[in-house]
């Protein structure tokens, strides 16, 4: 049985958590990069203009990490751009809810956290003209899919726009190897430089159409960071992906260390003879997202 009430409660929670803590593993591998340039210094002492901006990411870094423990002691959010709340709802065949229902409940649930969790209003009726500002953080971007495994999933993410604004499209030939993938998104986050907060953590969406691709991008940032593609040859071109982008020493806050992106998952679907779409959302180092359940593990995870 699943009410609206437990939906409306759930998502409340769920955007409470991500908007003051990061997963394990996200944060592991903010450590670890922090670790990897404190190493680095005696490698580039006689460097001066290198030793330097190991030092200015060593102290982005530092920064970050305290901002974490800040956040989590005090429930204040770990950035002052809470983002616009994306969903992705899957449902299954035997849910015994209405999508009618669902929504209410979703936009009960993001109502309640945007007031406790003391959201900033950052979202806009029309986005030409006017821009008024809707005082609620609604109307949420959300997707609704089919899942046969599930009863329901809600994917949710805070989509700081910094690095939304960093996020692209490409439309590849279809004659497009896997390099050209790699330099693409290499291109992509050349030319964002330090602008989306980095180390950014990417997601990459494959094939389809352009809308598709897009998603697809948005679904790869939902994955747990750490989990690479089932598909043996998306997950080496995650890691070939990953590694190429290093070599472009944006940095911490884009002060030139060596890393720039802490992780790269990959989503793809099926696409047209004619073409190869790759699109690249690019998520900040505060990569906020989180999966409820209902039904089978029936829980919070991230």
């Amino acid at each position: 049985m699943i009410r609206i009430e437990d939906i409306r409660e759930r998502v409340k929670d769920g955007l409470l958590s991500i908007s003051t803590g990061l997963e394990p593993s996200l944060v592991e591998r903010l450590q670890k990069a922090l670790d990897q340039e404190r190493r680095q210094l005696d490698d580039v002492a006689s460097n001066c203009k290198r030793s330097n901006a190991i030092n200015a990411s060593i102290a982005a870094l530092e920064a970050i990490m305290e901002n974490l423990d800040i956040s989590a002691s005090t429930g204040l959010p770990m950035c002052q751009d809470t983002g616009m709340i994306w969903a992705c709802v899957e449902i299954g065949p035997d849910c015994p809810v209405s999508i009618d229902q669902i929504q209410k409940g979703l936009e009960a649930g993001i109502s309640d956290a945007v007031c406790q969790g003391h959201f900033r209003l950052s979202v806009v009726d029309d986005p030409l003209f006017n821009r008024t500002n809707t005082k609620t953080n609604l109307p949420a971007v959300v997707h609704w899919m089919a899942n046969r495994e599930k009863l329901l999933s809600i994917h949710l993410m805070l989509k700081g726009f910094g690095c939304e604004n960093c996020s692209s499209v490409r439309m590849l030939n279809p004659t497009s190897n896997e390099q050209d993938v790699i330099d693409a998104v290499k291109d992509i986050m050349k030319t964002a430089g330090g602008k989306p907060c980095p180390p950014v953590v990417l997601g990459i969406g494959i094939g389809g159409t352009m809308d598709q691709a897009a998603l697809n991008s948005k679904y790869a940032l939902c994955r747990q960071v750490g989990q690479h593609h089932k598909d043996k040859s998306y997950a080496k071109l995650e890691l070939d992906i990953l590694e190429a982008v290093q070599t472009l020493n944006i940095g911490a806050a884009g002060f030139g260390g060596s890393v720039t992106a802490l992780w790269t998952a990959i989503e793809y679907t099926p696409t047209h003879i004619a073409g190869l779409p790759v699109a690249v959302s690019v998520s900040c180092w505060a990569d906020r997202n989180i999966t409820i359940e209902f039904g089978g593990t029936d829980g919070l995870a991230h």
